[in-house]
């Protein structure tokens, strides 16, 4: 085995801490009496505290069909949104800092990934990531092997000793955490300031580095996220989608971070100032989406996110409408999981008003309006009346399309824009809101299933293909 390479040790001692730290996060020390019930400890109990959720917005949305003033209540409601989105719209972001020189003294990084059964895409990103231009003695990688069973482990041994800032940890059978557990395992034994975490299928420009470490001189800038792509877009209808839904996703985040609102940290090209990392305890092993936990527990420990949309990091989109289906069903969890959880925090360590109002507004944008439209339109039907929330709806539709739309727009890189090019971007927009109808599906079924059914804490990676490589001989050999 190179020198280079670890295999897993027993749990390291400094992050036995991790367990209770998000425990006192999430559940306050001194206001245990006041909450007895598991309903209301931290992350316990998600099911009956979804269940209250769901409930809850049933029979407000039921309730408001019997009274007069449910129109009025639902138009205010939607008034107070449309403020904050008409602020969110006219927003103007502000440009990245300059790139760092040479002459500028560079922060160690360590960047990290997690890697399960990646042989197809493996030796790629190793060689992309080794290669970045920045000072060699200043970034290393670390690739974390979990347990893979096919030949990603052999493959990164063998790149090992070609590439000297390449270190392997290998995990052995019964690693517990998932992606959480693995970045926890090696986060011991990184050097870096700032740590970098990607998926295995990531594409990343040279320059990278260069471009997101001087948006950490900023003393509160806790983590960065880098604007996300889609490497094959051109594939089908499912990755043009994701193509769009990439780009509404990066306009919200600018946007919302212009205003004061909540940065997002999205797994594949996010960056973490190590201190604020290990205030925050670390990642959470409890959830099934670690960069949206570690998001709510950054804002509440008072850092920043900011946002990098140029250049971007690339991933595969998935192909099929199944794989989809799934992926976004994850996704979904996760992000409510982090309300349920972290509710109580929200209370007892408020944000400020800014990041509160924003998360309240979005919270009932993407999470609220698609689990109360079921209740609405039946009631709408039954009582032979529009449906009480088709102003709030409207507002959705509007924004979304025109985030898509100015998302779209930013990520073209031409000088001049003729209007053929506005046609293509408008037809993408069009496309891409018909794709983002799956959301009305995905968000209620997610809710309900949540609601009524226990789970056992599951992690399920997404497949990489790998379309420009192939495995011969336990190589990895670029086409």
């Amino acid at each position: 085995m190179p020198n280079n390479s670890w295999q897993s040790r027993e749990s390291e001692p400094e992050l036995d801490s991790i367990g209770s730290l998000l425990s006192e996060l999430a559940d306050p020390e001194e206001e245990k009496e006041e909450f007895k019930r598991d309903f209301f400890i931290g992350s316990s109990g998600r099911r009956k505290k979804a269940a209250f959720v769901l409930m809850t917005i049933w029979s407000v949305i039921i309730g408001l069909h019997f009274f007069t003033w449910g129109s009025l209540a639902v138009v205010s409601c939607t008034g107070l949104i449309f403020i904050h989105l008409i602020r969110l719209v006219v927003a103007k972001p502000s440009s990245a800092p300059e790139l760092l020189t040479d002459d500028t003294t560079a922060p160690s990084v360590s960047l990290l990934v997690a890697a399960k059964n990646e042989e197809a895409v493996i030796g790629n990103l190793v060689q992309m990531l080794c290669s970045l231009d920045y000072p060699g003695d200043k970034y290393e990688v670390w690739i974390i092997d979990d347990n893979s069973r096919d030949n990603t482990g052999v493959i990164l041994d063998q790149l090992a000793t070609s590439y000297p800032q390449l270190k392997v940890l290998h995990r052995q059978r019964g690693a517990v955490g998932g992606k959480s557990g693995a970045l926890n395992q090696v986060l011991p034994l990184t050097k870096g300031e700032i740590i970098g975490v990607f998926d295995a299928d990531a594409t990343v420009e040279a320059d990278l580095l260069r471009r997101v470490v001087p948006m950490f001189e900023e003393a509160q800038m806790g983590a960065v996220q880098v604007r996300k792509g889609i490497a094959n877009a051109s594939c089908n209808f499912w990755t043009q989608g994701q193509k769009a839904e990439m780009a509404l996703d990066s306009y919200f985040q600018q946007q919302r971070i212009t205003i004061g609102g909540l940065g997002e940290l999205r797994g594949n090209g996010q960056f973490v100032r190590r201190s604020a990392l290990n205030s925050c305890g670390g990642w959470n092993e409890e959830t099934i989406t670690d960069d949206l936990d570690l998001t709510i527990r950054l804002h509440l420990d008072r850092w920043k996110i900011g946002f990098l949309a140029i250049p971007p990091v690339e991933e595969e989109g998935v192909t099929r409408a199944m794989a989809l289906w799934h992926q976004r069903n994850r996704w979904a969890e996760g992000g409510y999981q982090r309300y349920l959880d972290y509710w109580r925090s929200f209370r007892c360590h408020p944000f400020g008003w800014s990041k509160t109002w924003d998360l309240l507004s979005f919270f009932t944008i993407q999470y609220v309006l698609p689990v109360a439209a079921l209740p609405d339109l039946f009631m709408a039907i039954a009582r032979h009346r529009y449906p009480l929330l088709a102003p709030m709806s409207g507002l959705m539709f509007s924004i979304s399309a025109w985030g898509m739309f100015v998302g779209l727009f930013r990520t073209r890189i031409e000088s001049k824009f003729s209007f053929a090019t506005l046609l293509s971007i408008g037809w993408q927009t069009l496309r891409g809101m018909i794709y983002m109808v799956h959301w009305l599906v995905v968000m209620p079924s997610v809710t309900a299933r949540v609601s009524v059914r226990p789970k056992r804490l599951k992690w399920v990676k997404t497949v990489h293909g790998g379309g420009n490589s192939v495995i011969i001989s336990k190589k990895v050999v670029k086409l």
